[in-house]
């Protein structure tokens, strides 16, 4: 089947070229809807920063970071997949080298900024809450802080060509069974154990912060509860904080739940095509989607529970 394998190895997260035409309009769709919201919540959320001075934080300087990585996948990489998957398989532009080393590289450029200014955001907040003021303002300083921001960027541009293969899955599928040639195979599966190892250390930060807050509130209210005991008069006894320690523990576990969600996918289907058997085509592309639409979710991640965004 040329179309076929021309389809699959053109448009890496499409990989259902053997359905209906109108299963590829709906993920067409998809992408588009993807694309539209992730381009405009990214959009905004830079243009808040930027405008106002009180937002102008070292932790939204992070953020701003990921949301400019998320509109390389959110405006540049998306909308091209929303028109190739309204396209016919055999179509000229889909057998373009260049073209697909543009989109891959758009793609990995994006994804791998991304993820690490999610590791950035933590690291930041988990310095912030857990350790000294003088610490934390002597290692995010302004120079230091660009530093860290340019690091991921640079990581970016180092992986993108080195490593073609890692943005463009499909590939895997193309080489039949037999074949010697295993590279697809070891770019999954450093893919999945980078974004495995980055996970790790995300939830390493923001657990340690749900524990260092939950444990500071317990010892104050113990100390609230002896000084009230100590004073000659009544006194009107503290405002009820349980509530809020709850609702700030929920958000850190629903960011995380989300970032599992939209990361372990793709790392479990990696590794089950490295030490077992390649995974269907339909559970690939669904946990490459998945992947990509954190680009769109990232901006109300980070900003829906903040007041000074709202």
């Amino acid at each position: 089947m040329p179309n076929a394998s021309s389809w699959s190895a053109s448009s890496p997260l499409l990989l259902l070229w053997e359905d209906s035409s109108g299963t590829r309009i709906f993920l067409s769709l998809l992408y588009a809807v993807l694309a539209i919201s992730g381009t405009l919540s990214n959009v905004m959320v830079i243009y808040l920063v930027f405008s106002f001075k009180k937002l102008q934080t070292t932790s939204n300087a992070f953020i701003v970071n990921g949301c400019a990585a998320d509109l390389s996948v959110c405006a540049l990489w998306m909308p091209q997949e929303a028109v190739l998957g309204l396209l016919p398989p055999n179509s000229s532009s889909l057998r373009s080298a260049e073209y697909r080393l543009l989109r891959g590289g758009l793609l990995g450029l994006g994804l791998t900024v991304s993820l690490a200014s999610h590791l950035l955001v933590a690291f930041n907040r988990y310095v912030l809450i857990t350790k000294l003021p003088s610490v934390y303002q002597a290692l995010y300083q302004r120079r230091h802080t660009g530093c860290m921001i340019g690091l991921s960027w640079a990581l970016a541009l180092l992986l993108v060509p080195l490593l073609p293969g890692l943005w463009t899955p499909g590939s895997a599928q193309q080489p039949p069974p037999r074949q010697t040639d295993g590279s697809p195979r070891y770019t999954a599966l450093l893919l999945a154990l980078a974004v495995l190892g980055q996970t790790a250390l995300l939830l390493h930060c923001y657990l340690g912060i749900v524990r260092r807050v939950r444990g500071s509130a317990k010892r104050v209210s113990v100390l609230n509860f002896h000084l009230l005991h100590q004073l000659p008069f009544p006194a009107a006894p503290p405002p009820p904080r349980r509530a809020q320690r709850r609702l700030s523990t929920v958000s850190v576990l629903l960011l995380c739940c989300v970032f599992l969600l939209g990361t372990q996918p793709l790392v479990w289907v990696s590794l089950l095509g490295f030490f077992l058997r390649p995974a269907p085509p339909a559970l690939q592309a669904a946990s490459w989607m998945l992947l990509c639409s954190l680009s769109a979710l990232n901006p109300l991640l980070y900003t829906w529970r903040s007041e000074e965004f709202r």
